[in-house]
């Protein structure tokens, strides 16, 4: 049976974009080879780290959203442990509500600059 999963990664700040891009799509990857789906991917972009790691006090945030067997994220977490590009990832499974939290958030409805101008409208 297959859950729903949201995992989040902070890429080196010292790659290029292709050696990002490659290193998201390795990633991309490893879940649908074992049969999972890649539900939603968003690229964060360089973003300031709460704290220093590897000397580093920047990284690039990733997330990928997908829907796989229990068994796929261990295999997943084990690709993302050996890349020497991932500075710290985080995997958790999404509940019900979650899922429609996100799904209300894909299609724009948190986005406070578009609610503020339709509310202006009225």
């Amino acid at each position: 049976m297959k859950k729903n999963y949201e995992t989040v990664f902070i890429l080196t700040p010292v790659l290029s974009d292709d050696q990002m891009k490659d290193a998201v799509l390795k990633f991309i990857k490893v879940i649908t080879d074992n049969k999972g789906e890649v539900i939603n991917e968003e690229h964060w972009g360089l973003k300031k780290l709460a704290y220093s790691i590897e000397h580093k006090n920047t990284g690039f945030y990733h997330l990928l959203e997908f829907k796989a067997d229990p068994s796929l994220v261990s295999k997943l977490e084990i690709e993302l442990r050996r890349d020497e590009k991932v500075m710290r990832f985080l995997t958790v499974a999404i509940d019900k509500h979650a899922l429609i939290y996100n799904e209300r958030r894909r299609k724009g409805a948190f986005n406070k600059k578009e609610n503020k101008e339709e509310a202006a409208k009225k």
